[in-house]
């Protein structure tokens, strides 16, 4: 297994010594050259070997005499605020988000709080690649970072109270929506929470208790050991859903280990899709705002196109970008988009943070959840009906030649290239592309017809069965 690095950061598996102190002292060494001069902020999701690793990037910071925030388990989203918060020149988050617990990573945070981008990326691999040999200094071993503290109850008490003092703070968000916290207080929903035992195990059970909820915690302990696979996908939250039911509670929310990807079970226990956690961040948002016509929102070519249906009900513009969060948070930045995210469930509240946050969901749904006075199967049964399916196959080879043949299929239909191959029929859509974070092809189809996706993945998979 190699290092995986890319727009997302750095992520390989720990078994094979590939993740090693040289990487990490590499990456680490590197970013402090092309940061020459401020402040850092560190944080880690938990996983058992992102201790050793966050303490060895607090003694090369030590050795090298830089200022650092140290914030321990905390979602990537709350090292991205605090980056902003702090005034710091970078973040450093210490995750690998979906991925299984043999893997960690490196996520890097430029100064206005969101992810590198392809520019900035790309200077600091030039750095990288430019050393041939990189020796660790023997006295960083030798350092005792026993008395560093480590700021985690006050970055998470900021996250959350910066977003519920949201419409008191910011003069926009105040002038342009009706949310009502209030409300949401006075309806004293039972919520269970699936942390996996990661980031969000203290910040998500804390926001809610603070929204008035009751709440019954299932793997919030904090210690990285993942009772489950960490992604939070229908068949690895069983248990959650379960616990819903037995629990007679409103909602069940899970979140992946890096807090950044919000998913939702019903008061039934049945999921209602990634894909609608989006769905419903926007739908709260425009319900509860003034001028939601003038309202524009970006999600990207891989999302439900529900999130065009219900922006069709307030007559807002939807537009699309490449998935992942920078290019979500860039393009809403090129339109000035209020509200935007992704189908795996990571939502961007511009007036809040450029960035994908589980707790800003969390906020959205629980206000959308109140205004209605109804359950959440009954909003979600309000949605038009689609049919979703997504696959993804081991994949390590150039796939320029395969995308050329895939284009042959669909010969007929529009063809967006932006990201992969993404061809839309009158009642449906695929799409075809390589992933960021790990090895494999990803496909997404979607249809209104239930055939529609398992047909159209079928065609796909003729030609790559080939390869």
């Amino acid at each position: 297994m190699s290092i995986i690095r890319s727009i997302s950061g750095l992520r390989a598996t720990l078994y094979d010594d590939v993740f090693d102190e040289n990487i990490i002292y590499l990456y680490i060494n590197s970013l402090l050259q092309l940061f020459p001069e401020g402040k850092f902020v560190i944080g880690r999701d938990g996983r058992p070997s992102g201790i050793a690793m966050q303490d060895f990037i607090a003694k090369i910071m030590t050795h090298y005499n830089r200022e650092f925030v140290l914030i321990g388990l905390a979602p990537t989203p709350s090292v991205q605020l605090i980056v902003e918060e702090v005034g710091a020149i970078c973040g450093i988050s210490i995750t690998a988000s979906h991925n299984p617990e043999e893997w960690n990573g490196l996520k890097f945070i430029n100064k206005e709080g969101v992810f590198f981008d392809a520019r900035e990326n790309q200077e600091l691999w030039d750095i990288i690649d430019s050393q041939k040999f990189v020796s660790i200094p023997k006295e960083i071993y030798s350092i005792d970072i026993s008395n560093l503290k480590i700021a985690n109850d006050w970055a998470i008490d900021t996250h959350i109270n910066k977003l519920l003092n949201l419409q008191e703070q910011n003069p926009i968000f105040n002038k342009n929506t009706k949310f009502n916290i209030n409300i949401v207080k006075s309806k004293e929903f039972r919520v269970v929470v699936d942390a996996v035992n990661a980031s969000g195990s203290i910040i998500i059970p804390q926001l809610l208790t603070e929204l008035g909820c009751k709440v019954f915690k299932l793997n919030c302990e904090g210690n990285g050991e993942f009772t489950h696979k960490p992604e939070p996908l229908p068949e690895n939250l069983t248990e959650l859903a379960k616990a819903v039911v037995s629990m007679n509670a409103d909602i069940g929310i899970a979140v992946d280990p890096d807090g950044d990807r919000l998913v939702i079970i019903d008061e039934h226990g049945h999921p209602i899709g990634e894909e609608n956690s989006i769905v419903l961040a926007v739908w709260s948002y425009l319900n509860n705002h003034n001028n939601p016509e003038n309202v524009k929102v970006v999600v990207n070519h891989s999302t439900t196109q529900n999130v065009e249906n219900v922006a069709k009900m307030f007559n807002a513009k939807v537009e699309r970008s490449p998935v992942g969060e920078i290019n979500v948070v860039n393009k809403m930045k090129e339109i000035d988009a209020e509200i935007g995210g992704e189908g795996s469930g990571g939502i961007i509240l511009r007036d809040f943070h450029l960035g994908r946050d589980a707790v800003s969901g969390i906020y959205l749904l629980m206000n959308f959840l109140a205004q209605n006075s109804v359950s959440l199967s009954t909003i979600i049964n309000k949605l038009p009906k689609t049919h979703i399916k997504k696959v993804k196959i081991e994949f390590s080879q150039p796939i320029e030649d395969l995308l050329d043949k895939i284009k042959v299929l669909f010969k007929d239909e529009e063809c967006i290239i932006d990201d992969g191959l993404k061809f839309i029929g009158q009642d449906y859509w695929i799409q075809i592309r390589k992933s960021n974070t790990e090895p494999i092809i990803r496909i997404i189809s979607e249809g209104t017809d239930e055939n529609h996706p398992t047909n159209l993945i079928d065609k796909v998979f003729s030609i790559i069965k080939h390869y």
